[in-house]
């Protein structure tokens, strides 16, 4: 094949295969074409910008601006996005029932006045880039739920479903939007309400709302929400006047309070004022919503927001603790020196006491504790005088930290405290306190108070052993008298000194509790209450052959609920353990005989008494051979 001839057919394959892409692929299917041939017309929705509707003398104009449609006559108002959008799906879906086509109407233009299309008052016009042209609506057809209509350019006249002509014969204000605003709730980043009581500022920073005014303090995040959600959420009841003439008669020249919300785009904001109470509907009230220069009537429950006082809004939680930066607890209490927690990954450590392990659900819950803490009552919001409520010379303090172990361009090394929390006297039930970087007095439990360990012994770990029961090579129990078990080579079990049988079960029942011992909790320092000086079981083991490292655990007295004091040479301080823990500990060792009871000692026969006689079995007959 010449060269010539073969880019002669590849010119046409490429011209082949545009025309496939640009053209035949943009046409619509079979289907698809059959669809849009039954419509009564076919347009682009994205397309539209405006749409004009005229129902005799009155018309309706409708515009989209910034991807939202808005009414711009008879007035101008935001509108009611729901209802645009089913008009323009009815639209989308409206299909021919039946044509008329012109040749048959220019026979008899009396026609068109029986399909009350000559004269007729409402027209749909819709306009932007390719749209249809202007819709005319006639009168109803024979066949039930069905009407005559006709596209401005054409004669012919098509029998369509009433759906769209009921979607547009409606009143302006049908059209309106009743939500009062778009604006959204997590849009809002200040809020000024103003009252008879006076004037209050709210402001977001970051996640959390704080009162700027008229103190400043930190806000409640779920009720300042839900205020501002009786506004982003209230719907219209009534659209009454545009405000443009006297607001005297609802009581709006002067109102009663607002509320104005800001977005981070918004300097102005958007201004809510709160009227008087219609004489005829007593359980909706007269407002004036500024971003959309109209009186309405909303729910009369917007009247809440009149009686707000700053102590409705503030946070009632004793602290806000950031758990994301938080690396070091420091529990201070005044005589008894200080307790460092540290984070390490997902464990904690007792720092201040190099850095031995913690009780991690221990600090978990102290942490639960302190988040979940509220204040009972705001006592003071000026602290002027510390020494009244004995915050000159705090009973604890508790301070959260961020740490760092290096130089950076963020921070230096070391730790950074970011909120302390300081106690002072307790009244009553109640203990006063304060929030280090704020002026406030407070108080809140005494409970809260008790509950916060300032012993540094009662934050250790409660993992007392970590062995394996096979681990054990020398055991001494003493008791009430003292059993000594040791291995052989054989690995068994062997008395030091004597022959006893050996209980095995009760030697591995043992050795399960004693080896992976837990506390239940840590007492604190040793004192004589526990009772260490009358032991009720002593126990001593090796884990290795040389038996030069010897675990020990003594249990002392009764700790209440059913628990024993105990402690170990290896820790410092006394634990707890619990009441089955302790009757493992104490099993016996040796197997001991069954009891002898009466009912196992045979019978002797009395002197002179002649022997019982067995009685023979009965002769079996031989069965005769079949």
């Amino acid at each position: 094949m010449k060269t010539k001839t073969t880019l002669l057919l590849l010119a046409v394959v490429v011209a082949l295969g545009l025309y496939i892409k640009y053209y035949e692929s943009k046409r619509p299917n079979t289907e698809e074409a059959r669809r849009q041939a039954q419509n009564v017309l076919n347009f682009d929705r994205d397309k539209l910008d405006h749409i004009v509707i005229e129902n005799g003398d009155d018309k309706i104009e409708l515009r989209r601006q910034d991807k939202k449609w808005r009414l711009d006559a008879p007035f101008k108002d935001q509108a009611d996005s729901g209802t645009i959008e089913l008009l323009l799906s009815d639209l989308d879906s409206w299909q021919k029932f039946e044509t008329i086509s012109a040749d048959e109407i220019a026979k008899d233009k009396s026609r068109l006045d029986e399909f009350g299309l000559s004269k007729a008052k409402l027209k749909l016009k819709l306009l932007g880039q390719d749209a249809p042209a202007e819709i005319v609506f006639g009168s109803d057809a024979a066949l039930e739920g069905k009407m005559y209509v006709r596209l401005g350019n054409s004669n012919d006249v098509f029998i369509a479903a009433q759906s769209v002509r009921n979607d547009i014969a409606k009143k302006p204000e049908e059209f309106r939007d009743k939500k009062l605003t778009d604006l959204t709730t997590a849009q809002i980043t200040r809020a000024l309400l103003k009252t008879a009581a006076g004037e209050m500022e709210l402001e977001k920073k970051a996640d959390h709302w704080e009162i700027v005014k008229p103190l400043r303090a930190r806000g409640d995040d779920q009720k300042i929400a839900d205020l501002l959600a009786q506004v982003t959420t209230a719907r219209i009841e009534q659209f009454v006047a545009e405000d443009r003439g006297d607001l005297h008669p609802y009581g709006l020249a002067e109102p009663r309070g607002s509320i104005t919300l800001f977005s981070a785009d918004d300097k102005q904001g958007q201004m809510l004022q709160i009227g008087g109470v219609p004489e005829k509907a007593k359980e909706q009230v007269y407002v004036r919503f500024t971003a959309r220069n109209a009186v309405y009537t909303l729910p009369k429950k917007i009247e809440e927001i009149l009686g707000l006082k700053p102590s409705d809004l503030r946070d009632r939680h004793l602290v806000r603790i950031e758990m994301d930066i938080l690396d070091r607890v420091t529990i201070d209490a005044a005589g008894k020196g200080k307790t460092v927690l540290a984070r390490k990954d997902e464990t904690w450590t007792i720092a201040s006491r190099n850095n031995q392990p913690a009780n991690s659900v221990e600090v978990k819950r102290l942490l639960d504790l302190v988040q979940a803490e509220q204040v009972t009552k705001f006592v003071e919001d000026v602290a002027s005088d510390l020494p009244k409520y004995g915050l000159d010379k705090p009973q604890l303090q508790l301070i959260f930290s961020s740490f760092a172990s290096e130089n950076t361009a963020e921070t230096t090394a070391g730790e950074h405290p970011f909120a302390t929390i300081a106690f002072g006297k307790v009244e009553r039930d109640s203990v006063y306190a304060r929030l280090g970087d704020e002026p406030f007095i407070v108080a809140v439990r005494r409970a809260f108070l008790d509950n916060i360990f300032t012993d540094p012994l009662q934050w250790q770990e409660l993992a007392i052993f970590r062995f394996k029961p096979e681990e054990v090579h020398k055991l001494t129990v003493m008791t009430d008298h003292e059993s000594a078990l040791i291995r052989n080579p054989k690995q068994e079990w062997t008395w030091v000194k004597g022959s006893d049988p050996i209980n095995q079960v009760n030697v591995q029942s043992l050795l399960n509790t004693l080896t992976v011992l837990r506390a239940v909790r840590w007492a604190g320092a040793t004192a004589s209450a526990h009772a260490f000086d009358k032991p009720q079981v002593t126990i001593t083991f090796t884990t290795s052959p040389d038996d030069k490292k010897v675990h020990k655990l003594v249990v002392g007295g009764p700790a209440g609920d059913g628990m024993w004091f105990a402690r170990t040479d290896e820790r410092e301080g006394t634990f707890v353990i619990s009441n089955p823990d302790f009757n493992a500990l104490r099993l016996p060792l040796v197997t001991t005989p069954p009891p002898i009871t009466p009912a196992s000692i045979p019978a002797t026969p009395a002197v002179g008494t002649p022997a019982p006689t067995i009685a023979a079995p009965p002769a079996v007959s031989a069965s005769p051979k079949r």
